[in-house]
């Protein structure tokens, strides 16, 4: 049995959640527990810009295939906003392109506006983004002083709390859908005002059902590897997906999975799964996720998603 062999059956699959550092890509904190780890496949669900900080989903081996389920989930991030300039990206990493007077804003004003986020609106995403055209990276093009704008999108701010006002600053809690950008919202923030604004500062806090309680940071995660306690802290696959339906196999249902057979109703005689997610989690006598499947109701019949056996 080779290394890798052998250190994909200590981690067969499992999810960590690491508290990102600042001034490091979600690529390379996804190569660092690859280094740590000495798994051949990580992955995370959702990138984080390089200066932002906080909650990244890492996927471990089988778990890698799960990332599906947490890429579209809510996020909520602590933010900090800067009035009165406007940068090409948008953020604190950018360049200068524009400032303007907020000397005549109010802090009604500001509540005013920044509540009227709240619910589903188009965005741009910004020019500097991963996002690609032509399979370029935005921020590619720009960089090389062609971009490219990127149609709007669907978005949706369940909650945006203002925390504390220091002017020119505004420290803000929001809860979004998947595919917000948090600086093209400061941004937009700052043009409806009429002074312009850049995003300062960004802090993941939640990613779908994980929390920074939940986080490692790096540190951390090498004590824990060193010491053989990590096992301990990675989130099992069946458990990264508690609200998910579940249902224990007996044997004649694992064979079945085992060898691709058409799953019906009839295998699986539980209520279906909500219409809204038609997901459900296959599990054996010790618990471990067999496979996940989809309700087709149309046919009475299961689909797979994902298989573990």
């Amino acid at each position: 049995m080779t290394r890798r062999d052998s250190e994909s059956t200590r981690y067969p699959g499992g999810v960590l959640v690491i508290d990102k550092p600042a001034g490091m890509s979600s690529a390379r904190v996804v190569a660092v527990v690859k280094r740590l780890l000495h798994v051949g496949k990580v992955g995370h669900a959702g990138t984080l810009d390089p200066f932002a900080t906080g909650v990244l989903i890492v996927c471990i081996g089988h778990a890698t295939r799960l990332a599906r389920f947490w890429l579209d989930g809510v996020k909520t991030y602590a933010a900090e906003l800067c009035l009165g300039v406007e940068t090409d990206t948008q953020d604190v990493t950018g360049n200068v392109i524009a400032t303007g007077c907020f000397d005549n804003i109010s802090t009604s004003d500001i509540h005013t506006v920044m509540a009227s986020f709240i619910g589903v609106s188009e965005q741009f995403p910004p020019i500097f983004s991963a996002l690609k055209h032509q399979g370029v990276p935005l921020y590619k093009l720009a960089r090389k002083g062609t971009p490219f704008q990127k149609p709007p999108r669907r978005v949706q701010i369940y909650r945006l709390d203002i925390q504390d006002m220091a002017l020119p600053c505004v420290r803000f809690e929001v809860t979004c859908s998947s595919g917000t950008y948090i600086r093209t919202l400061c941004a937009d923030i700052g043009k409806m005002l009429g002074c312009g604004a850049y995003l300062k500062s960004l802090r993941r806090i939640a990613s779908s059902r994980f929390t920074l309680a939940d986080a490692l940071s790096l540190p951390e995660l090498e004590t824990l590897v060193e010491s053989g306690d990590i096992a301990a802290r990675m989130i099992g696959m069946s458990e990264s997906l508690p609200d998910m339906p579940c249902f224990q196999a007996d044997k004649p249902l694992t064979d079945r999975l085992k060898y691709g057979m058409i799953i019906t109703d009839a295998d699986i005689p539980v209520s279906v799964p909500a219409p809204e997610t038609r997901f459900i989690k296959i599990l054996d006598d010790d618990s471990r996720l067999l496979s996940v499947l989809c309700h087709d109701p149309l046919h009475q019949r299961y689909m797979y998603c994902c298989s573990f056996m």
